[in-house]
């Protein structure tokens, strides 16, 4: 892999919500994570620092003209050029609280076609509890219920692209 495509796919994941990267191609791989590896279950996402991807690992073979690239400009510079998301619906009953959508992606309800969801309307849920998957990039996150209560509504649609923070399922707190 050249410099300038290592740069290139840099400022691709500066620009995407991914917290981890891995790739592999003959004796190259290269793995890039952001600040936000391993908090992309936090139980509140809004208050992360902005993200800027480091390489972790480099081509075990670089030539010696080849230098690490410089740092991509953070996630947030280029989250204030993006316009913002969709205005969240209002919630019927002010009393219900809402689980969202920590990353863009695609929402499913269930780990495949064939697989019973994860929840429905009714479902009694806990902090922790896996309630979907939203895929990034063909990366499949699980996305985790942090609040309990029980589902008294989807606000989505299975196989539905999503935003970041766009409630997905509303609770009613128990």
């Amino acid at each position: 892999m050249k410099f300038n495509e290592i740069q290139e796919l840099v400022k691709l994941i500066n620009k995407s919500n991914l917290s981890e990267f891995k790739m592999k191609e003959g004796d190259f791989e290269i793995s890039i994570r952001t600040k936000n590896y391993g908090k992309v279950r936090a139980k509140n996402i809004k208050n992360l620092q902005s993200s800027v991807p480091q390489v972790v690992s480099v081509p075990t073979q670089m030539p010696a003209a080849m230098a690490p690239p410089p740092p991509a400009v953070p996630v947030a510079a280029a989250a204030a050029a993006a316009p913002p998301p969709p205005e969240a619906p209002a919630s019927e009953n002010k009393n219900t609280l809402l689980i969202k959508s920590p990353i863009v992606g695609t929402f499913y309800r269930s780990a495949g076609p064939d697989k019973e969801n994860y929840v429905g309307i009714g479902s009694i849920v806990e902090v922790g509890t896996v309630v979907c998957i939203v895929e990034a990039m063909k990366l499949f996150n699980e996305i985790e219920s942090e609040v309990s209560g029980k589902i008294v509504n989807i606000l989505v649609d299975n196989e539905s692209p999503v935003q970041y923070d766009q409630p997905l399922f509303e609770v009613e707190p128990i």
